[in-house]
């Protein structure tokens, strides 16, 4: 099942050096998850190929226009593809009065139905749920209200070992083996165990997103041993002071919350317009986290099971 991270936009306020605003697209599963939009989104959707119409839930984790302004021509333009399914709307109080405004002013109705999921900014939330993925949200230390989100898969059916299947291996035992459930065949009496005829599930794997934020080492059980950690870091080591009077953090600061957290990968992004070269992000990064990455538009990043 794939589990993989498409980078849209990286910076922050500004666009600047070929950079945009931030964006990202997580197709876990059968889904396909847009996390926040800032301006231009839908000509980076276009330019990278993805699969707009397949996106059925957008997360929106503040109401800063770098993280929502491109909300609009997106959902304009899925109406004039003729989209018909739900698409289901996850943000901060007030950003579905923003929408239905400019919808009643421009007397535009679309084609399909917009449902809007209000975040919680104060509390862990599980905000969806299927068979495979779970999402949950978490307050973020910002300026106005603001969320990050976590992405989980759930445990996945235990895997058949193969150099014990037979010809007349009943398929309701493959059933049930799969749910880690022991099969009793009726006919024959014999018992198929889990221990004897299966191996573990694959890993379940995770992706927490970490939104503009100063640094807040309470938001560390939130995103405890995730598999891929992105964290914001606008500034570079030197300008904390900064960071801290604009409710952002730096490189630095992103990587110690990962250390901390015991993350597999961090991806750090959100760069100030200030800096043309980034590299000296990831460098820094580094030096307190090793298994550091820069946000790069374009950028696929699988997360193995």
């Amino acid at each position: 099942m794939p589990f993989e991270l498409k980078i849209l936009g990286c910076n922050s306020a500004t666009p600047a050096y070929g950079r945009h605003h931030t964006a990202q697209l997580l197709h876990a599963g059968k889904h396909y998850f847009l996390i926040d939009c800032g301006e231009g989104t839908q000509e980076r959707l276009t330019q990278y190929k993805a699969h707009t119409w397949k996106i059925n839930h957008i997360f929106i984790s503040h109401l800063h226009g770098d993280h929502y302004l491109g909300l609009m021509g997106l959902l304009f333009t899925m109406h004039l593809l003729k989209r018909t399914q739900d698409l289901h709307i996850y943000g901060q109080r007030g950003l579905d009065e923003i929408i239905l405004a400019q919808l009643r002013y421009s007397d535009s109705k679309l084609n399909y139905t917009l449902v809007f999921h209000e975040l919680n900014p104060n509390n862990k939330e599980l905000i969806f749920e299927d068979g495979q993925i779970r999402v949950n949200s978490f307050p973020l230390k910002h300026r106005i209200p603001c969320c990050g989100f976590l992405f989980s898969e759930k445990q996945k059916p235990f895997r058949i070992n193969k150099e014990k299947l037979t010809d007349d291996f009943p398929l309701q035992a493959i059933a049930a083996l799969k749910q880690g459930k022991e099969y009793i065949d009726e006919k024959t009496g014999k018992k198929y165990s889990v221990n004897e005829y299966t191996l573990p599930p694959r890993k379940s794997r995770s992706y927490a997103y970490c939104s503009d934020t100063k640094y807040d080492e309470q938001l560390i059980p939130f995103i405890k041993n995730a598999d891929l950690l992105y964290h914001e870091a606008t500034f570079l080591a030197d300008k904390e002071k900064w960071a801290h009077l604009t409710y952002h953090s730096t490189t630095h600061e992103a990587a110690k919350i990962a250390k901390a957290a015991n993350v597999g990968k961090l991806l750090i992004g959100h760069y100030s317009a200030r800096y043309k070269d980034v590299t000296p992000f990831v460098e820094e990064a580094r030096e307190v986290f090793e298994n550091s990455l820069l946000s790069e538009e374009g950028q696929l990043i699988e997360v193995e099971d």
